[in-house]
């Protein structure tokens, strides 16, 4: 209890002497007061004491306002009062509204050292609590400023990713949209699926925008081409997983973003690219992406091909249940009608015709 100095309020009487005399042989410091100091003087940042024992007089009126501006000025200061009352109804009132900590009888040096002790101690809780509490909306404000910068960081990483799948599409006005309406199907699948993790459902969302990320490597002599293919140009156009995963993996990705953009081209019976996994072999993520991509490719107008209707498409994506695509996720395809996926196409691309003209403008200048 170093460190602490108790005022003592009373007279130059034997008994008051007797108790400073007792407790500075306890290694407390003490100053003793005829009558009770000004507030300020007991409280803020230059309070020159740590716990007041104040006995009852019979000034109750006094006592009461000086406690309570005490108290207002600092609700944690402690107060030891010392009383050898017989009627205790009076102290229990002071207990009870919080102006006095601990009674005493002022003849009882050890129940009164006692009291000094728990007042100190209650004391040095308050400020250290104080001080957690402080430190707490310290980290707390800190905390906000991190998740705020965070969210910033994820808009701007959102916005770039869009950017450059918008840019990678513009190279191709007939795919132009083609990430972004398959973007969409993959995560209405992988819902259907059970899929309803926000994360897993983002990364998702940013592997469907970058599948074709590994296009930007490939010449547009090649990637423009309406004709057929040769070997070697075909063999080119193979490497455009890997390509994109080896741009995307720099950046950290998630899983299931990576997992879309390098295998999105593998087929359930082991016939695709990059590997040839089969089945379970290939991530779920990407097998929800396969039925996805192939679904906008048959709806879409391609040089090569013109475009089918969604129940060609619903067709075509049956027949091909066990060889290109997961049964599973075939099945989740058709638990929702033709219509709805026809429906998300629409919702995903109507404000196309508009960009397509900017591409044009674009282009012819």
């Amino acid at each position: 209890m170093k460190n602490h100095r108790i005022l003592i309020v009373g007279g130059d009487d034997s008994r008051t002497r007797s108790l400073v005399s007792f407790l500075s042989g306890l290694d407390l410091e003490i100053e003793r007061f005829a009558a009770c100091p000004k507030p300020p003087s007991l409280t803020g940042s230059r309070a020159r004491f740590s716990l007041l024992i104040l006995p009852a007089s019979g000034r109750r009126d006094q006592e009461i306002a000086f406690l309570r501006d005490l108290k207002k000025a600092d609700p944690c200061f402690p107060v030891v009062m010392l009383s050898n009352a017989v009627e205790p109804r009076s102290l229990i009132s002071l207990l009870q509204e919080g102006l006095i900590d601990q009674v005493s009888s002022p003849d009882n040096f050890a129940g009164i050292y006692s009291a000094v002790r728990n007042g100190l101690a209650r004391k040095q809780l308050a400020l250290e609590n104080e001080s957690y509490m402080k430190s707490l909306t310290k980290l707390k404000l800190e905390h906000s400023r991190k998740v705020r910068k965070t969210i910033e960081l994820e808009e701007i990483f959102d916005s770039t990713l869009e950017n450059l799948m918008t840019a990678l599409d513009l190279r191709d006005v007939e795919t132009f949209g083609h990430s972004q309406t398959v973007d969409k199907y993959s995560r209405v699948l992988a819902g259907i699926l059970g899929i309803e993790d926000k994360r897993v459902l983002d990364n998702i969302r940013k592997g469907a925008l970058l599948h074709d990320v590994g296009k930007i490597a490939i010449p547009d002599s090649i990637l423009k081409n309406p004709g057929q293919l040769t070997a070697r140009e075909w063999e080119k156009i193979r490497l455009h997983p890997a390509l994109g995963y080896g741009l995307v993996k720099e950046i950290k990705l998630v899983k299931e973003a990576g997992n879309i953009i390098l295998y999105h081209h593998e087929k359930y019976d082991g016939t695709g690219y990059p590997e040839g996994l089969k089945k379970k072999e290939i991530p779920l993520e990407a097998r929800v992406f396969a039925l996805a991509d192939a679904l906008d490719a048959i709806t879409s107008h391609r040089p090569y091909r013109r475009e089918r209707d969604f129940e060609a498409a619903g067709q075509e994506i049956r027949e091909h249940a066990g060889t290109q695509f997961d049964p599973l996720v075939v099945d989740a395809f058709g638990k929702l009608p033709l219509e709805r996926w026809e429906k998300i196409r629409y919702e995903t691309t109507r404000l196309l015709p508009s960009i397509m003209e900017y591409h044009s403008l674009v282009t012819k200048t």
